[in-house]
């Protein structure tokens, strides 16, 4: 099995509204593009470096208690990550790693945003959006 590392945008959802909203320039949202990215079906989870959260500013929630490779451990959970993936995006809660650690696109982000590992190329895949070939799937009884 091969790993997958890709390329992201991560930007404070926060600031976007704001500048949505003609409080603040473009210029003033903070955003960064993050690089090896491993792709971690293993992970439930965006997975950020401490440094990386810091930069976005996003505020955090709560601390909480996780299961790693290494064991039991707590870590702090950060709010509203607006993350993007080629052309997709969405809004995200992020669990905070210590710096220098690779940040990890966990399960959670990739089902939300149509995009599943294809470990034979070491890249992504997007999952159709189109009528009747969705990913997205909704099986209410109440909604037609």
């Amino acid at each position: 099995m091969g790993q997958v590392e890709i390329e992201i945008v991560v930007s404070n959802a926060f600031d976007i509204e704001k500048q949505l909203a003609g409080e603040i320039g473009l210029a003033d949202v903070r955003s960064e593009r993050v690089q090896n990215v491993l792709v971690d079906t293993g992970s439930v989870l965006l997975c950020l470096p401490a440094d990386v959260i810091a930069r976005l500013g996003v505020p955090v929630d709560r601390e909480v208690h996780v299961e790693t490779a290494a064991g039991p451990a707590t870590m702090r959970l950060f709010r509203l990550v607006r993350l993007e993936i080629a052309g997709r995006h969405g809004l995200f809660d992020c669990l905070e790693t210590p710096v220098g650690t690779l940040p990890l696109l966990g399960a959670v982000p990739m089902e939300v945003l149509g995009i599943e590992p294809d470990l034979s190329r070491r890249s992504i895949r997007l999952l159709p959006e189109e009528p009747g070939k969705s990913y997205m799937n909704v099986y209410g009884s109440s909604i037609r």
